[in-house]
């Protein structure tokens, strides 16, 4: 149960950070979308609008959302897209 509730306290702060790296995204026609958090730390996410299926998206998840989200929630091991 406290794994369950600290999993739910994790996703919540990777949310937060989310809501702040969106706006640089949304600026150029993207987003992207929660989708899980792991026990082990692993954000998946979905990339959409103008992010989805752009040549760039690897390099904005890896450089951009990754190394942001890593910075805000130091329990985020890897950013995927899915």
């Amino acid at each position: 149960m406290e794994d369950k509730k600290h999993g739910e306290i994790m996703k919540e702060k990777v949310e937060q950070a989310l809501e702040k790296i969106r706006p640089s995204l949304q600026a150029d026609g993207g987003d992207v979308k929660l989708v899980s958090v792991d026990e082990n730390g692993v954000v998946k996410v979905q990339m959409q609008g103008a992010c989805y299926g752009c040549p760039m998206a690897q390099i904005t998840l890896q450089q951009g959302i990754k190394v942001n989200l890593q910075e805000m929630v130091p329990e985020v091991t890897d950013v995927v897209a899915v």
